[in-house]
């Protein structure tokens, strides 16, 4: 799907009222596409709207929590009284955990699984079918993570979730390619989003200064997400099928396939120096 261009097209970006969601968004309306947004924050998805509205976009803006499925068969519902489909889909929503499996409880197992994976899965499928049945082509985004590459200690529910988005995307990059429907899971890495602050962390990792440290390391890495969102439209130009986005994603997307046993050798090495210093600041 050409991007470089987007005017006479329709995007949908949930989880657009902030992050990552905001800047694609925002990004898409530069290029002059139209934009369907929706996030639980009403007051960044009000933000998100009158700046989409400033540039002369026209936009849809509706609260909607991506993991009630008859909340977002609604919205869909209601987009497509509208218009025929939408042209890019951007499934971007998310939230994160930060802890073991073993400090993990099912609740918080019900609520990132909800939103991570069944929001996804809920906006692939209720928006693609649409798209399949216009018969114009068009191009689905779901929002990963470097996480989703490769597992770690420290975000088990997270990395699960992540790992079954990319495998979900490259089930769907096979299906629809021969609908014209391109797909493309994005990887982004450390970058400095809201996400962060708003995690839920377990065990150790809720401690204080366990939580200052993890804020301070992506303050300093400082990736923001409208060059994420830049990255995402440069992987749908060119039809990527999985698209890591910062150095470090990189360096891990291509250590699992060459070096698997090294990089789990540094992730559990960093595993047991963050204890060490933790347990020496505590």
């Amino acid at each position: 799907m050409d991007v470089r261009d987007l005017s006479g097209k329709w995007v949908l970006v949930t989880g657009a009222g902030s992050g990552i969601g905001r800047e694609t968004a925002l990004e898409c309306g530069r290029r002059g596409a139209a934009l369907v947004i929706c996030d639980v924050n009403e007051e960044g998805l009000k933000n998100a709207e009158g700046d989409l509205r400033a540039m002369g976009r026209e936009v849809v803006a509706r609260r909607v929590d991506v993991a009630d499925r008859e909340a977002m068969r609604a919205f869909a519902a209601e987009v497509h009284g509208r218009i025929e489909a939408v042209d890019l889909l951007v499934n971007n929503a998310g939230v994160a955990i930060g802890g073991g499996f073993q400090f993990t409880s099912l609740e918080d197992w019900d609520w990132i699984v909800g939103i991570n994976l069944m929001g996804v899965v809920h906006g692939c499928h209720f928006i693609i079918p649409p798209m399949v049945k216009r018969g114009k082509g068009g191009h689905v985004v779901n929002v990963a993570s470097a996480a989703g590459l490769a597992g770690t200690e420290a975000l088990s529910a997270y990395c699960t979730t992540k790992f079954a988005v990319v495998g979900l995307s490259e089930s769907l990059r096979d299906e629809l390619h021969r609908q014209g429907i391109g797909v493309t899971a994005i990887c982004p890495g450390l970058i400095n989003t809201p996400i962060t602050s708003a995690a839920r962390m377990k065990g150790d990792h809720a401690r204080p200064e366990a939580i200052q440290r993890m804020l301070q390391t992506y303050e300093r890495r400082n990736y923001t997400p409208d060059r994420v969102a830049q990255n995402i439209l440069k992987a749908v130009q060119r039809n990527r099928a999985v698209a890591p986005v910062a150095a470090e994603a990189w360096l891990i997307y291509y250590a699992k396939r060459w070096a698997p046993g090294l990089l789990a050798w540094v992730g559990r090495t960093m595993g047991e120096r963050w204890r060490r210093n933790l347990d020496g600041a505590g």
